[in-house]
């Protein structure tokens, strides 16, 4: 962030204040309001915070005019098809691509902790056997701080380091585990064998009466979704995990927060929503009807998975994930399968339809992650504890900047008061 010289001049009641513009390297400029108050006695307001920055940050930039994502000025396309999921976790935690011997001293430390302490076991077990996945890993993450006390202190560079690498080792672990509780499987033990993808499925779909080999195909379409969902700036649950760290709070306990805020259907659940549509839409057949109640304005149906928030022309994880939804489908094919049947028809009647293309409704990244998992054998109930695991890396990486930004301050967002004025207390004989 540079000083650009630059001011912008604010008037109240006859009275001109002076305001800071700053460039970033990337993106529009920014007003500096943070003396706004102490100099003109205002706040702004700014509700979900759309149009303020709550802070700087070297990690990822979002163009959402011309479908743009980096991570540290690496296009998102050129890391998700030429590199892997563990590089981008290196390259987002420490701010370059690693070399060949840093990148196996990172896939050796991440391997060496995906165990998890044996006594979160029975942790598991004291939640009720339909509980839904995200349940348990809010729970059994922010428990971590109980297992792992000697990595919680925030003050410690060296306990931050080990913090990172335990969770993003051991965040497929904990989802894995969480998979198999809700459906009454034993849990399986992560091997140091396999790469993190192909570890992740082994212990999801793997059990003790049999062999189980992961397919390469399938291994490498899981480790793009846990690429293109590793970071994606200041949305919702990093925020919510910025907020959480700025108390001082253990890193376990922010990665928590994050996974609570990313349970909601309007962020990481929207995968999941996009496979209760294609249920709700059943047949091929039903297709020209659901296409015609998108279109009528009056009708409350929506599309999921079409178009996004922030991508206004095209979302540039969906064109990467297309490819491996394409491989997968055609691997463990779709002619016995109703509802992927629908998935690619539908793709296929809005990739071709004047009335979508106009709007710009194109598959974004959720819908092609949620045929991708679906195709694989995971209920919708795992698509969100997967997202989470994916964002794992970026959580902790904005986490680790914040802790050491010299302006780090607690958060304490203000509010536009809308209720009573002071009044005074009536004994109740008087109410």
């Amino acid at each position: 962030m540079s000083d650009t010289n630059k001011t912008a001049t604010l008037t109240i009641d006859g009275q001109s204040h002076e305001l800071p513009i700053f460039s970033p390297t990337l993106g529009p400029d920014v007003i500096d309001i943070r003396k706004l108050y102490a100099q003109a006695g205002v706040f702004t307001y700014d509700p979900g915070f759309t149009s303020t920055a709550s802070c700087d940050s070297t990690i990822t930039f979002i163009d959402g005019g011309k479908g743009e994502l980096l991570h540290r000025g690496y296009p998102i396309d050129q890391l998700a098809g030429k590199s892997h999921y563990l590089e981008v976790c290196f390259l987002l935690l420490y701010g370059n691509l690693p070399t060949a011997k840093e990148l196996e001293d990172f896939e050796t430390r991440i391997t060496r902790h995906t165990m998890v302490h044996e006594q979160m076991h029975n942790f598991f077990r004291g939640f009720r056997r339909d509980a839904h996945p995200m349940a348990t890993m809010v729970g059994v993450v922010g428990a971590m701080s109980a297992f792992y006390a000697d990595s919680a202190d925030v003050n410690d560079p060296w306990q931050r380091e080990v913090a990172c690498i335990r969770l993003i080792a051991k965040l497929p672990t904990i989802a894995a585990m969480a998979y198999k509780y809700s459906i009454g499987q034993p849990f399986v033990y992560p091997r140091n064998d396999l790469d993190y993808a192909a570890n992740f499925l082994h212990m999801c779909f793997s059990v003790p009466a049999e062999e189980y080999n992961v397919d390469p195909i399938l291994a490498r379409a899981m480790d793009r979704i846990f690429t293109l969902h590793a970071d994606h700036e200041q949305n919702a649950s990093t925020s919510t995990v910025r907020l959480a760290s700025s108390s001082g709070a253990n890193p376990f306990a922010c990665i928590a927060a994050g996974i609570a805020c990313l349970w909601g259907p309007a962020h990481g659940g929207a995968n999941q929503a996009c496979l209760e549509m294609l249920r709700e839409i059943g047949t091929v057949d039903r297709i020209p009807e659901f296409i015609a109640r998108a279109k009528d304005k009056d009708d409350p149906f929506r599309l999921m998975g079409f178009g996004h928030r922030v991508y206004k022309n095209t979302d540039p994880r969906a064109k990467v994930l297309k490819q491996s939804a394409d491989e997968v489908l055609e691997l463990l094919g779709v002619d016995d399968n109703p509802l992927l049947q629908v998935a690619k028809e539908l793709e296929h009647t809005a990739l071709n339809d004047p009335y979508f293309i106009d709007k710009k409704l194109f598959p974004n990244v959720d819908f092609y992650s949620g045929i991708i998992l679906e195709a694989m054998g995971f209920p919708t109930s795992m698509f969100t504890p997967i997202f989470a695991l994916s964002r794992t890396v970026g959580w902790i990486s904005q986490w680790k900047e914040m802790i050491g930004d010299p302006q780090n301050k607690i958060g304490r967002p203000r509010q536009l008061y809308l209720g009573e004025t002071e009044r005074n207390y009536e004994d109740i004989e008087n109410r």
